[in-house]
């Protein structure tokens, strides 16, 4: 596949059908991911391939969502976001792969507020360039994909349960898509670029 046409057809796909992905197939989407740039070659990523354990994960994920609820959570000052959160668990139920991305690079600050935490991550742009060679391998192979963000709200459960001090960078659902997504709006490259 031309890869310019790849990252122009490419969409994030919410809903799957429940067909699996073979271990040869998502080996070589992580490869793909692996193969990204990274400035120095620190490739500071490590991957979570989360297939048998997916029911753990989604009771993990549930139990953050209600300790924020109840104010027990790390991001209290989320609560108004929270629906954002339970549709990507929705999703994430629906995926028969979930990937975590985590920055080896940095451990997990639950100190910093969660905006200036991952604004500071040192290493981000090789995770996002990692992440967008995934999503375009999967599309690849015919695969749906979605960078999930809203990890975040329960980054230290998914943590514990991953026995991770490190960062958790980002997320990915994997599966056959049962979906044809239309194309987002984007914005005119002329509002984007400045010449000079």
């Amino acid at each position: 596949m031309n890869t310019i046409t790849a990252i122009e057809n490419r969409r994030s796909t919410r809903k799957f059908s429940g067909n699996d992905i073979d271990q040869n197939t998502i080996r070589n989407i992580l490869k793909a991911g692996i193969n990204a740039p990274s400035p120095k070659n620190n490739q500071p990523w490590k991957f979570f391939v989360i297939k048998e354990s997916k029911q753990q994960l989604i009771k993990v994920i549930e139990k953050g969502i209600e300790d924020i609820k109840s104010s027990f959570g790390l991001l209290l000052d989320a609560k108004n976001f929270l629906y954002s959160a339970e549709t990507t668990l929705k999703i994430m139920k629906d995926a028969p792969v979930i990937i975590f991305v985590i920055n080896t690079e940095n451990k997990q600050d639950y100190g910093k507020t969660l905006v200036k935490k991952y604004v500071e991550m040192a290493n981000i742009l090789s995770i996002g360039a990692a992440v967008e060679n995934m999503l375009l391998a999967s599309h690849e192979y015919g695969i749906g994909s979605l960078w999930i963000g809203d990890i975040y709200y329960t980054v230290r459960e998914i943590g514990e349960w991953l026995q991770t001090d490190r960062q958790i960078a980002a997320a990915i659902a994997l599966g056959y898509p049962d979906e044809d997504p239309s194309p987002k709006k984007r914005k005119e490259l002329n509002e984007l670029v400045e010449w000079k």
